[in-house]
């Protein structure tokens, strides 16, 4: 049986949110280092290509795994993050033996941008990012229920629902007018530019399809 690795992953507050509120099921992130199937399109067919690129992680070996794990992973969420606690903002923001992760949360020692300033909160000094979160402020645990390869813009409309965009009421489903239809690539071609990607590129990028579970 494959051992199950954890791995951190980073979300905006906005996705945190969707993640909490069950909307967000799935993620993309661009493939960088060690495979660029574009490589691959002057000698397979567009079919074979579609169906390396799904076989990737098996195809390659563990040297070209996808970076966020195969599914049974878990991935823990890193996201913006303050603790009211003198020892943990020395800054090796090693967990103090005296801190009751429940009881850090309940009485706001630990808190999270994503979900909202109180008056309180707002007095605090800057948020710490959420690449400096240690594992043992994490709340959110993922688990990887299938990894795949695609281009940017071959998403579905399902798929763009279940990264986690709110959409309005009436384009809940696939049943709309065409006069809607356009708001989908709109929307989740904003999403993505607001993280730096690049739309018109049109890059591949892992698909990784997850479900909360508890830590």
């Amino acid at each position: 049986m494959p051992e199950i690795k954890e791995r951190h992953i980073l979300f905006s507050a906005p996705m945190v949110r969707a993640i909490l509120e069950g909307r967000k099921t799935v993620t993309r992130r661009a493939v960088r280092v060690g495979f660029n199937p574009e490589d691959l399109e002057g000698s397979l067919s567009a079919s074979e290509c579609r169906k390396l690129c799904r076989e990737l992680p098996q195809y390659f070996g563990p040297s070209y795994f996808c970076p966020y794990g195969q599914p049974g992973d878990r991935l823990w969420v890193r996201e913006t993050w303050y603790c009211d606690h003198f020892e943990v903002m020395r800054g090796s923001y090693l967990k103090p033996d005296d801190l009751d992760f429940g009881e850090a949360i309940e009485d706001g020692t630990l808190v999270y941008v994503a979900d909202g300033l109180t008056p309180y909160e707002q007095e605090q000094p800057t948020w710490k990012p959420s690449i400096h979160m240690p594992r043992w402020a994490s709340r959110i645990l993922l688990e990887v229920t299938e990894v795949r390869v695609e281009r940017l813009q071959d998403i579905s409309r399902a798929d763009i629902r279940a990264e986690g965009l709110q959409c309005p009421p009436e384009l809940a489903n696939d049943d709309v007018s065409p006069n809607y239809r356009d708001w989908y690539p709109a929307a989740w071609r904003e999403l993505w530019d607001s993280t730096g990607g690049n739309w018109d590129s049109n890059p591949w990028v892992w698909v990784v399809e997850f479900k909360r579970v508890t830590p």
